[in-house]
């Protein structure tokens, strides 16, 4: 097969941009799954609903859906707290959060869709914004803001992430947490405050993950499902809990679907990409930097 070297640049080029957004998509679930063992199924669904508040306040006041993920941080942090209290209550302090966790955080993704389908339907949405109708080209090359954008959001998101878990008290007792409870206990550090606050930074994520969706594409209230098997698969490629491992992970996922969908067609990438994966876990079973 003879392939055109420019247009696998520009493949190329195309997966390790949409890499970038799966990396933002997959950190909360590094979190929340890979640090905390929560299996949070229903993260999908509150980065929809943050693509929906970036929409409604796009829609009415002009504002940058980048812009509002910003000023909504807060809400999703306290959402997140809330969510959290209620499955420690429910179910982890009752030692039931294998199961019924899962089943309840099944229940919350479905009864969030379910809310956003009464009050939007299932019309698409999408924003507007100066940068997204642009693309920059340079020779042959093509690149596209509304892929740009939300890439370097991305990395400055998981960079910031890495910061604040390796070099603040908070940080590294998250890290600690999935590890050892009593020692962190030893530390004077409520090891349930701690998984509040971890739990509640992933779904804060999500607020910026459905600002970055709404950006790259027109979203309706069941999107979040196509994002649930890759979400996982990306957290336990990269390494359970590593979020250099995650945006690794995340760019060879984007790249490998990048191409085939160039070279074999869409309906190729994801099994293309799975298979991928599961190579990758047979000869790492640990995933590229885990322990």
């Amino acid at each position: 097969m003879d392939i055109p070297v420019e247009l696998f640049i520009n493949a190329l080029i195309a997966g390790i941009l949409l890499g970038g957004f799966y990396a933002a998509v997959t950190v909360g679930i590094s979190i929340s799954f890979g640090i905390l063992d929560i299996v949070n199924i229903a993260h999908p669904a509150f980065i929809i609903l943050g693509s929906y508040i970036a929409y409604i306040l796009n829609q009415r006041f002009g504002l940058d859906p980048i812009l509002v993920s910003i000023l909504v941080l807060p809400l999703f942090y306290y959402l997140g707290s809330l969510v959290y209290q209620v499955y420690y209550v429910s179910f982890e302090k009752r030692g039931q959060e294998a199961l019924r966790g899962l089943a309840f955080f099944f229940g919350l993704l479905f009864v969030t869709e379910v809310i956003l389908i009464l009050t939007f339907g299932v019309d698409y949405r999408y924003v507007q914004a100066g940068y997204i109708d642009t693309t920059l080209r340079f020779s042959f090359l093509d690149l596209p803001m509304r892929m740009v954008v939300p890439f370097v959001i991305s990395m400055l998101l998981v960079i910031g992430l890495q910061l604040f878990l390796s070099k603040t008290f908070t940080g590294r007792a998250i890290m600690a947490v999935a590890q050892d409870q009593l020692a962190l206990s030893l530390m004077a550090a409520d090891p349930i405050r701690i998984k509040r606050i971890a739990f509640s930074i992933s779904i804060a994520t999500a607020s910026i993950a459905g600002a970055l969706l709404i950006i790259i594409q027109p979203v309706e209230p069941s999107v979040g499902r196509e994002y649930i098997g890759r979400v996982f698969a990306i957290c336990v490629l990269g390494g359970m809990g590593s979020l250099p491992g995650t945006v690794i992970a995340a760019l060879l996922l984007g790249i490998v679907e990048s191409i085939t969908s160039t070279f074999y067609g869409p309906s190729w990438a994801p099994a293309v990409a799975f298979g991928f994966l599961l190579i990758t876990l047979a000869v790492r079973p640990s995933g590229i930097l885990g322990r």
